[in-house]
């Protein structure tokens, strides 16, 4: 093997690897406010932390899968790959479902980082740089239409989703994939570096609850649960938090029943975009 091809290889980025680790980075951050975590089960009676471990167990393997189709099905239009990829998508949902009793844990998680690594496939496939911005750009190209063909024309709405954007016009998950993550994008990666350590996942963590559009909490509160969420997490940005605060919101949030399950799935997408964009610069 030549030099030049040995470098290539170091430089090879595992993204399954990285989301796998996103989605324990996610799990372990403590106190997560009405969330499942090392210390509660937030608003969840039917959850906990085990359960999530096993959930991740389940996910993991899927999460290669998807990046093999990527790079398999580099060379084809993007606007068929949406299409290709789902049943992948819902074989990884039911080993979840396995895995947890019929308990869902992160079917948003599987959406998310499913793409996020199918499209790391399709970049290698393409022998284009895997960059947090590449990746993005090409989310956005295989779901192009996303919302208008699943949610626009859909006259009877039997989802969650889709009667939420029927009466609030909200996009949810699809939206996020649909856009690149424009939420994440946005409001969480220029202010990545403003926190270290387990700070910086919970200063993520609180600018996603405050911008985001939480269909979780919506199914759960209205939105009156989700402006709730929003104006609680923005508050403690303006005036300060420290980790007696978040338990503090961690009770307030488990009083209501509110659980900001979206923004938990888009801070294990953030810390898979932030890794990849210290890489690009390493």
């Amino acid at each position: 093997m030549t030099a030049s091809l040995l470098a290539l290889k170091r430089h090879v980025i595992d993204v399954p690897a990285i989301a796998a680790r996103a989605l324990l980075q996610e799990l372990d951050l403590t106190p997560k406010p009405g969330l499942v975590d090392q210390a509660n089960s937030g608003s969840h009676s039917d959850m906990d932390y085990p359960l999530f471990l096993r959930s991740i167990a389940a996910i993991t393997p899927w999460l290669t899968i998807f990046e093999e189709m990527g790079r398999a099905n580099a060379q084809q239009a993007p606007d068929g790959q949406l299409a290709l990829v789902r049943p992948a998508g819902m074989a990884c949902e039911q080993d979840m479902l396995n895995a947890t009793g019929g308990v869902n844990t992160h079917k948003g998680g599987i959406f998310s980082l499913g793409l996020l690594c199918f499209a790391a496939g399709r970049l290698q496939g393409q022998n284009r740089p895997v960059t947090s911005d590449n990746v993005c750009r090409t989310v956005s190209e295989i779901c192009q239409g996303l919302i208008s063909r699943e949610l626009h024309h859909t006259p009877h709405p039997s989802t969650a989703g889709e009667r939420q954007f029927q009466q609030f016009a909200l996009t949810g998950a699809r939206g996020e994939v649909e856009s690149g993550f424009a939420t994440i994008r946005r409001f969480v990666l220029p202010h990545w570096h403003a926190e270290q350590g387990e700070r910086q996942l919970h200063h993520a963590l609180l600018r996603l609850m405050a911008t985001n559009n939480d269909s979780n909490l919506v199914s759960r509160g209205g939105i009156a649960g989700l402006r709730y969420v929003q104006s609680y997490a923005q508050n403690l940005l303006n005036n300060g938090w420290d980790l007696t605060r978040l338990q503090e919101m961690d009770r307030a949030l488990i009083a209501k029943h509110l659980s900001p399950g979206g923004s938990a799935d888009l801070l294990a997408v953030a810390c898979v975009l932030a890794e990849l964009a210290e890489l690009a610069h390493s």
